[in-house]
């Protein structure tokens, strides 16, 4: 049997030397290392095979199965902001399901001007993945039109398009606007505020006008939009300040997300506002540690490690049948009920220790 101490100064270990070494053939290696066609052969030989490939140290060249077969077996993830909470718990959805079929995964941040997006995508493209997740769509996005037209297989997750034409997995936004707006309004509230995140993006406008609707379903007529620029801290504590002064008899606001349900804070800290005993908040995502904050936020939990399962699936598919028609799969959100929402109060109050 040929060791690894034989083969150190011979270079690289061979296909052909793990199927000696495991008494078998050469295909049989080939499917026995491959996830998606190990089943084609007994347990007892793939055992054998991999316990063979350990022992001399063979590692499978990828590149080289790539230009023979046209596949590079890694999908591509495209995020809008590698430092949101958000996105970890999609990638590693994305990453198990796509692990559990032979895939591997690239990470790209797509940051920047649309030209330096567009220059992202394309050094993506140039490593030869198989096809893209984006969680970057805007609501017309000339990535997305990019890769249709190059025929690269795509699917979006938490963020959709208006097109429709590419396969989507997003959240239910009207189903948690309508969750947060029936809490608030089984607790008395009646001046009832949306910081909306940029319409420019779906999540953006989908979660506006879940908003306007479970508002008008339920007779909300004292109801107030502020759109915030970005879906950050910094434009959510900009958005609530032109909330407050220009309607201070709110007593309770949906946040489009975490993020900005944050900026609230901020404010209410600066200001010296009791929350939630002069202003509700609810936030939307279920970040991690929003439930460690003073206090705990009220939020919608978004199902983010699904969706990436969701997506992964959804692009394995579109890969295998380009042709298919896009589908959109709508997960439901959960209302986490914290410490940032109360009754309504009769008059605001102040309060000498803020919100941290």
């Amino acid at each position: 049997m040929t060791t690894r101490s034989d083969t150190r100064g011979s270079g690289r270990v061979t296909i052909r030397e793990v199927a000696a070494a495991a008494s078998v053939n050469a295909s049989t290696v080939s499917r026995a290392l491959n996830p998606a066609t190990r089943h084609l052969i007994g347990d007892e030989v793939v055992r054998r095979v991999l316990a063979a490939a350990k022992s001399l140290g063979y590692r499978q060249n990828r590149l080289a199965a790539a230009l023979r077969g046209g596949q590079s077996r890694v999908i591509g993830v495209c995020l809008p902001d590698i430092e949101n909470p958000v996105f970890p718990p999609i990638v590693c959805g994305i990453s198990e399901q796509l692990a559990a079929e032979g895939y591997g995964v690239l990470i790209a941040n797509i940051v920047g001007t649309p030209k330096d997006q567009e220059r992202m995508l394309e050094q993506m493209l140039e490593r030869r993945v198989d096809g893209l997740v984006l969680a970057t769509a805007a609501r017309q996005d000339p990535l997305v039109r990019r890769c249709i037209l190059d025929g690269v297989p795509v699917v979006l997750v938490n963020r959709g398009e208006d097109g429709g034409q590419v396969p989507e997995v997003v959240n239910d936004d009207f189903l948690s606007m309508r969750l947060a707006v029936e809490h608030l309004v089984k607790l008395g509230h009646t001046r009832i505020a949306h910081l909306a995140g940029p319409a420019r993006l779906a999540t953006g406008l989908s979660r506006l006008q879940g908003f306007q609707i479970a508002t008008q379903q339920h007779g909300v007529t004292g109801s107030v939009v502020v759109e915030a620029v970005e879906f950050n801290r910094e434009a959510g504590r900009a958005a609530c300040e032109q909330l407050l002064d220009a309607h201070r008899d709110v007593t309770a606001i949906i946040a489009a997300n975490d993020l900005i349900a944050l900026g609230c804070y901020d404010v209410f800290t600066a200001r010296r506002i009791a929350c939630p005993d002069a202003i509700s908040v609810i936030g939307h995502n279920d970040m991690p540690l929003v439930d460690l904050l003073n206090p705990p936020l009220t939020t919608l939990r978004i199902q983010h490690r699904e969706m990436g399962r969701q997506a992964a699936k959804l692009l394995l598919q579109r890969i295998a049948t380009p042709s298919a028609a896009p589908l959109r799969i709508t997960l439901p959100p959960e209302l986490m009920v914290r410490g940032s929402t109360a009754p309504r109060a009769t008059t605001r109050r102040s309060a000498s220790a803020g919100t941290a």
